[in-house]
């Protein structure tokens, strides 16, 4: 059974975790335990792929839509020329 994707609030943790792992390698490999750095870069790419699961997601999400609403100031000159619309004449 395949495990959920993660969430957009795991990133930053699938981050620590993805750097705490490329230190360990480097000091495995600094130390010589190369059976350490072999274990080291499965769970590295496993890491990183929950990354870019959490990358193609993001990229696949529509972006912000503009509902093109006014600001203020259209508010109040779009307020002002109607009230002046209906001024009656004597």
């Amino acid at each position: 059974m395949l495990a959920p994707p993660p969430g957009p609030a795991q990133r930053s943790r699938l981050t620590d975790i993805r750097d705490n792992l490329i230190a360990r390698i480097v000091e495995a490999e600094r130390e010589g335990w190369l059976g350490e750095v072999e274990g080291l870069q499965v769970s590295l790419a496993g890491a990183q792929g929950k990354l870019d699961q959490l990358e193609a997601e993001a990229a696949r999400r529509p972006s912000t839509v503009d509902l093109g609403m006014p600001t203020f100031a259209d508010i109040v000159n779009r307020t002002t020329a109607t009230s002046m619309d209906w001024s009656v004449s004597l």
